[in-house]
């Protein structure tokens, strides 16, 4: 075999030049991988917006989420479209409001033609990987398809006791969910593709409460004694005459009767708001890993980091407990973007749910569907477009269940006007500006008559609005 002046023969010249060649290439890859933002969209369940050390909570241990918070920019407005569980699921997957999408409880699975709309599937098609790990929430039967890499899990309600939150191994020890979601995330980062930028969507389902179990809310035996020492101050509007204000149906309703399970006593009362907070500060220590993880492969400066609840919660405030209803509490929730790039402001203006999978196809340089109802929130704190204004909010929860009447609602910087849909109660009307609280139902004062029939005709307008988005059926 003929030889180089330099003394290697062909073979060699080509295995250097093939090794050559591929350490340049993955040197171009990681480089377009740092180039591209890699996103991280973290979503808890029922944690409420003041379930927060950040939001003026000086009781939770959040230090993971403060931080996330006191770094980057925190939306001190968050709403739900839809307290809902599933519903809302559904519009943050679609960026739709439930009116268009359709989807919640009882309604079979999502269709195909609002699934392939997701903020997933665009991620994809740009370039991004994406994986998905924990409770989607959503019935669809090729949700996997939707991800490059997914594992969809969430509390087991046969299970009557603290097997509902333990039924997932690490290395054959049983541990609690939320130690596996984190440990997902934390192997997926690990071993991530490097030739691309990532999205991943962790999906909590702590702090939301085991159901079918008498303790009703599980964390790690290892937080065991956090906050055993506390006395928590007494619910919100804990006096009869808030709860005798509600429509009978809602007093009979599943907001009453899991009240019943957690909240009908002090001493159950103290005993589950520890349990609530406990789980809420296992799922921060979770937070703080996959950070540090983050620092440990060396990308943290490239990662955004979306952190946002599924709904509000009653913690025994106008004594319920869950969500499901038009007030403030139910709706509510809290919202962070940690922006590397950006340093802390604090947002007051309103924003949604359906924000955030506009928000993140705009980190990923990918323009905004037409069929999308919600605004980036890179708006707020980067671009040098005009900030949104909403000047009113179409809130809504329409699964037709008994248990849970449906109602819809429209809020204002200055007024919550909501009304329930199949049953006979009386409108609401509320002055947020003098009653944050919503004590007092303005409905049938005079002196708000104009008031009531603006609002009222704007709720409808919104509805019909939302309701003509709906895409033809595919059959």
């Amino acid at each position: 075999m003929a030889r180089c002046n330099f003394g290697y023969n062909y073979r060699t010249i080509t295995l250097m030049i093939g090794v050559l060649g591929s350490t340049y290439i993955k040197a171009r890859s990681e480089n377009n991988q740092k180039e591209r933002l890699n996103i991280i969209f973290i979503l808890t369940d029922d944690q409420r917006w003041d379930a927060l050390g950040f939001a003026g909570n000086k009781i939770i241990q959040t230090p993971n989420m403060d931080s996330l918070a006191d770094q980057g920019i925190y939306f001190k407005n968050a709403f739900c479209t839809t307290p809902i569980s599933a519903a809302s699921r559904a519009s943050i997957l679609t960026g739709m409001y439930e009116r268009t999408h359709g989807y919640t409880f009882g309604q079979g699975s999502l269709k195909d033609q609002y699934a392939q709309n997701s903020y997933p599937i665009y991620l994809k098609e740009h370039g991004y990987y994406t994986g998905f790990f924990g409770k989607l929430g959503i019935k669809f039967e090729n949700a996997s398809q939707l991800f490059d890499e997914s594992e969809f899990f969430d509390r087991q309600d046969i299970y009557k006791d603290r097997r509902g939150y333990y039924h997932k191994t690490i290395d054959e020890d049983t541990v609690h969910l939320t130690t596996y979601t984190g440990h997902k995330a934390r192997k997926f980062i690990q071993n991530v593709p490097v030739d691309k930028p990532f999205c991943l969507s962790i999906s909590f389902s702590a702090p939301h409460a085991h159901d079918p179990a008498e303790e009703q809310y599980f964390s790690d035996p290892e937080y065991s004694d956090l906050y055993e020492d506390i006395i928590f101050p007494l619910p919100l509007l804990k006096e009869n005459e808030y709860f005798n204000a509600l429509p009978k149906e809602v007093q009979k309703g599943f907001n009453r009767i899991r009240w019943h399970w957690r909240f009908d006593t002090e001493e159950k009362y103290q005993r589950y708001m520890k349990a609530y907070y406990r789980m809420i500060t296992q799922v921060d220590t979770e937070i703080g890993r996959i950070r540090k993880e983050l620092d440990k492969k060396g990308i943290s400066k490239n990662t955004v980091i979306i952190l946002a609840g599924d709904n509000g919660y009653f913690l025994g405030d106008r004594q319920l407990a869950d969500k499901w209803l038009m007030y403030e509490t139910s709706i509510r929730i809290p919202m962070i973007i940690y922006d590397p790039r950006i340093s802390h402001k604090k947002v007051e203006e309103p924003v949604l749910n359906i924000d955030i999978p506009s928000t993140i196809l705009d980190l990923a340089s990918i323009p905004q569907p037409k069929l999308y109802q919600g605004t980036s929130l890179v708006n707020y704190y980067q671009h040098n477009n005009k900030i949104p204004k909403r000047s009113a909010i179409l809130f809504e929860h329409l699964w037709e269940k008994e248990e849970i009447p449906s109602s819809e609602g429209i809020r204002t910087d200055r007024w919550k006007y909501f009304r329930y849909r199949f049953i006979d109660a009386p409108e609401e009307l509320y002055d947020l500006k003098n009653d944050p609280l919503e004590k007092n139902n303005l409905a049938t004062d005079l002196r708000y008559t104009d008031v009531m029939k603006k609002l009222r005709q704007k709720c409808e307008k919104e509805v019909l609005k939302y309701e003509n988005k709906k895409l033809p059926d595919i059959n």
